[in-house]
């Protein structure tokens, strides 16, 4: 069985040079399973934890361009089939083969059906990316019917692979970044029949939409990501918004919202309209504190210290003692690499809140722009 090839020019994470960037720890992940375990079709996905919805990634050697709206919305509008992403971050195992999961029963399986069986594919490997309770990515390989099926052998390897690659790319999302240009803070909007079809993109919505870190064949849909959320936008019953938080080649973060509307009114046309904005920096503490490694009790009690809470104050909210939480700022120091919660907001000031202050040579969100 022949691989398609993986083009990895540019994108192999470099040891010893600093934290790498997420695309680097995306693509090693996927490049070193696919020489374990070799696949016919393939891609490799970021995740948003809190939404599960798609931030970039690789998908050049993955479906046909005619299948992927479909496949958004079987996957996040709909939300249906037995190894759906929903279902594998509730899972405690990582990896899923979807002939296992279906019984061997595989045409009952909408997404096989609609799927891969058009695309001439006979099952389907999943590696979820979880680190800490977190679902951070996800690596898909397929094997063609003409191809050697996947064996017990290949899901305990990709088993094995999920962990260590979701806390490199996790630390990799949250922990690194500087600026080194400016950019606009303008949102940008983007409307949408509820077939998927994309009817207006605005002049910022095209400039956040090509900072997006996703890579894939030039297939005319704008981005996997914002179809992701576009698609599952489409299919909710409610009238909120759903959201992704997306991070951006520049290192900054960008918050994709889309909901339904009815233009005009009650009977008018509905449009699913969609707005793109930099990332409010209160949104992304608790991002930045997951990259740490901080469990949640370790994270609920740093969030409280960022507020300016006193320990025992912490404690009575808590209804544990002040001494205890003091042993969990200790870790958290530990992990964070700081020595007193003074330094631990400093961190956290820098990378997210200087942007009120608007003084240059500062970017926009915070970071120190390159010199």
């Amino acid at each position: 069985m022949a691989s398609r090839d993986l083009n990895t020019r540019g994108y192999q994470a470099r040891s010893g040079q600093g934290d790498p960037e997420p695309l680097n720890v995306l693509n090693s992940a996927a490049t070193s399973l696919l020489r374990r375990v070799p696949a016919d079709v393939w891609c490799a996905v970021m995740l948003d934890p809190a939404t599960l919805l798609d931030t970039g990634g690789f998908h050049e050697q993955g479906f046909r361009a005619e299948s992927m709206p479909r496949l958004f919305e079987i996957e996040h509008g709909e939300q249906t089939g037995v190894d759906n992403i929903r279902a594998l971050a509730r899972r405690r195992a990582a990896s899923s083969l979807l002939s296992v999961s279906t019984g061997g029963d595989l045409a009952r399986n909408v997404y096989y059906r609609d799927i891969l069986a058009p695309e001439g594919l006979a099952d389907e490997l999943r590696v979820t990316l979880k680190a800490d309770g977190c679902t951070w990515g996800l690596l898909v390989l397929c094997r063609a019917r003409e191809s050697a099926p996947f064996t017990a052998k290949d899901l305990a390897v990709a088993e094995a692979a999920s962990a260590p690659a979701a806390a490199q790319l996790r630390r990799a999302l949250l922990l690194k970044g500087i600026d080194d240009v400016e950019v606009p803070d303008a949102p940008g909007l983007v409307t949408a029949r509820p077939d998927g079809r994309i009817t207006y993109v605005s002049r910022i919505a095209d400039y956040w939409l090509a900072q997006v870190a996703e890579r894939r064949r030039d297939t005319g849909i704008t981005t996997y990501t914002l179809t992701a959320v576009l698609s599952h936008a489409r299919d909710r019953t409610s009238a909120d918004p759903v959201s992704a938080r997306v991070r951006l080649h520049s290192g900054r973060w960008l918050t994709i919202s889309a909901w339904t509307e009815a233009l005009g009114g009650e009977g008018g046309e509905e449009m699913v309209i969609a707005s793109l904005t930099p990332s409010l920096p209160v949104a992304l503490n608790a991002l930045v504190l997951n990259g740490y490694g901080l469990t949640p009790r370790e994270r609920q009690i740093a969030q409280f210290v960022i507020l300016g809470r006193a320990y025992a104050e912490i404690g009575d909210l808590l209804g544990i003692r002040e001494q205890t939480v003091n042993d969990h700022m200790r870790k958290v120091f530990a992990k964070t690499g700081v020595d007193n919660r003074i330094e631990l907001c400093t961190n956290l000031f820098t990378r997210h809140h200087l942007p009120v202050l608007a003084d240059p040579p500062l970017s926009t969100d915070g970071r120190l722009m390159g010199s």
